[in-house]
């Protein structure tokens, strides 16, 4: 037996016992990285789900907006079925969780033909409808956030690895900001952003895993660009993380053309035209142009004389909400740092490192492109805005910035040499979620309680009054105009 191991071991060849037990090691952690990246979002959930939720002005244009859905009204309303729509909404019994905050519309505008429509875009209605015809609104954003889990999970395990897959989903579930928002049921903040986060991670995945047929990555990579499309549906703004999107697969196609599987660059291109035909099309019949939404002119506005001021308040709300964006921003800069590095030894970087070089950027893309526009946004450029108010615009980014934190969760040990990497890396990863979580419970309910109600709300006036544009409810924390 002994003569056969060393045989077995001078001939390159481990022992049958050792490669099984090293197969059944490998399934345990996989199995254990599954569990981790469950508990992550369990722990969301849990979060979420143990605060009754609030409606402000947003929440109750959207939820008048997904019962209208569900009694049939799926675009627009006469004024007779906006009125019956608040009366309806008004007879909701006290004990029916979806109707206790009283029969308020808001933020409804009524069109040239004097129909009516919610400014707000009409994308996360059709979301959240089926929820609300089942009776479980609440578990809408749940939902969504579940499927950006998944992408990501699935994502980060085939760019970095064991663990990566968990450390992605953990710090993706640890932000305040998410679980804030996947606290607020008639939101569409958190959906959008877990739309998004799951579209990124399907395409990472279809654009890296090299042995699998062409059909399953063409097919996955059509599901992350429609996933991002239904994110820009539900708040036009994200169309900086489609371009973003396209611009990078077709760099890829153009750099590296293998990595792109044979007739994908049509399906995903395609796709993304047919989803811009449509938007244009609905917005040409409903607003009355292709590039027209509900807003009125100079409602919502972005300048670049925003910048100097958002730069002056903004940060500091930011990093309340989404602690996690600390080791995403160190991520991006030591892949940069690691690519510049090898570029200035001499050398040839090798291939993971130009991998995760192209990976960061296309990420850093993503979250730049997001942030950088909304920091043009002139709501948001004057003190008075509590974090929650401000830091919603920028959660759509935080895919990305989970995934920038995976990184250096998992590659970090391994990069600096140290002893026994691979304890060490699942060790890391797992302080950096916990640490993250610990700030993100502690952001959330700090939001959750704020300090600063917001800013006063905008002038209102009754449905069927003359020249009314929208009705408002007798209170309600945070009203806003947001470009939604």
């Amino acid at each position: 037996m002994s003569g056969a191991a060393s045989a077995g071991q001078a001939t390159g060849q481990q022992p049958a016992s050792a490669a099984a037990g090293g197969a059944g090691r490998g399934t345990a952690l996989a199995r254990l990285e599954v569990m981790l990246a469950v508990a992550a979002f369990a722990v969301l959930c849990a979060v979420a789900l143990r605060v009754a939720p609030q409606l402000n002005a947003d929440g109750y244009a959207y939820r008048a907006s997904i019962v209208a859905m569900t009694d049939g009204h799926f675009l627009t309303l006469s004024t007779a079925e906006v009125q019956a729509l608040a009366a309806q909404l008004d007879r909701c019994p006290p004990s029916a969780r979806a109707c206790q905050f009283g029969g308020n519309i808001e933020f409804w505008v009524q069109l040239p033909g004097g129909r009516w429509i919610s400014e707000k875009d009409p994308g996360y209605p059709f979301l959240a409808a089926p929820f609300q015809l089942l009776g479980i609104i609440r578990l809408a954003p749940l939902f969504y956030g579940m499927l950006g889990c998944l992408g990501l999970f699935f994502g980060a395990r085939r760019w970095l690895g064991r663990l990566g897959g968990a450390a992605a989903v953990g710090l993706f579930c640890s932000s305040g900001a998410a679980l804030l928002f996947a606290w607020q049921d008639y939101w569409p903040t958190f959906t959008d952003a877990s739309l998004i986060a799951a579209g990124t991670g399907a395409l990472l995945w279809a654009l890296l895993a090299d042995e699998a047929t062409a059909r399953r990555r063409t097919w996955l990579g059509l599901l992350g660009f429609v996933s991002i499309e239904a994110a820009v549906f539900v708040r036009y703004t994200n169309i900086v993380v489609l371009g973003c999107a396209v611009v990078a697969v077709l760099a890829l196609r153009r750099l590296r053309a293998a990595s792109v599987p044979p007739g994908a660059l049509g399906w995903w291109l395609g796709s993304v035209a047919l989803f811009g035909t449509g938007v244009a099309v609905f917005d040409d019949l409903t607003y009355g142009g292709p590039l027209r939404s509900g807003y009125r002119p100079g409602e919502v506005t972005f300048s670049l004389a925003a910048v100097s001021p958002n730069l002056r308040y903004v940060p500091a709300h930011l990093i309340q909400a989404m602690p996690m964006l600390v080791p995403g921003l160190a991520g991006l800069a030591w892949i940069a740092a690691r690519r510049v590095r090898l570029r200035r030894a001499g050398g040839q970087p090798g291939s993971a490192a130009r991998r995760d070089f192209a990976v960061g950027l296309a990420l850093a893309a993503s979250w730049f492109s997001v942030w950088g526009l909304y920091t043009t946004y002139t709501w948001t450029a004057r003190p008075g805005i509590g974090a929650w108010q401000t830091a919603r615009f920028y959660v759509p980014a935080i895919g990305a910035i989970a995934l920038l934190g995976a990184w250096l969760a998992v590659r970090a040990p391994h990069l600096v040499r140290w002893p026994r990497r691979a304890p060490l890396a699942a060790a890391a990863s797992a302080a950096v979620v916990v640490a993250m979580f610990a700030l993100g419970a502690w952001s959330f309910n700090d939001m959750l309680n704020p300090q600063n109600p917001g800013p006063p709300p905008p002038p209102h006036c009754n449905i069927g009054e003359p020249h009314c544009q929208v009705t408002a409810p007798p209170g309600g924390p945070g009203r806003s105009r947001a470009p939604r």
